[in-house]
């Protein structure tokens, strides 16, 4: 139980952490945010829990590929907002682009015989 707490408040510190630094400069905010910190800690929590060098490995092959759909969001919610959308409806039609985005790629993955 402390491995699942301590997990979630590290997690949650970095969430925290990029958003306050959002306040004071969005582009430290953005170098942190953009750091790979999600799959490092995966990794990490991965290993801890499993000590399967293996199962990590996949994991980063497959993150390797989806972090391409997931650009989209970071493409289609500035222009948006940029051009005077809302932000709740620039979020949801972002969101929803970078979904259709994640299944164009899962799918193509799949047509072309690459399991991720």
């Amino acid at each position: 139980m402390w491995q699942f707490i301590t997990k979630t408040l590290i997690t949650a510190l970095v969430v925290v952490a990029v958003a306050e630094i959002g306040k004071r400069s969005t582009f430290w905010a953005a170098v942190i945010a953009s750091l790979p910190l999600i799959s490092v800690l995966a990794f990490i929590w991965l290993y801890i829990d499993t000590g399967n060098t293996q199962r990590i490995a996949e994991l980063s092959h497959s993150v390797f590929w989806l972090v391409l759909p997931s650009l989209t969001l970071f493409l289609v919610l500035p222009a948006l907002l940029r051009v005077g959308v809302s932000f709740w409806l620039s979020l949801v039609v972002a969101c929803g682009a970078t979904a259709a985005a994640y299944s164009f790629v899962i799918w193509s993955l799949g047509w072309f015989g690459i399991r991720s």
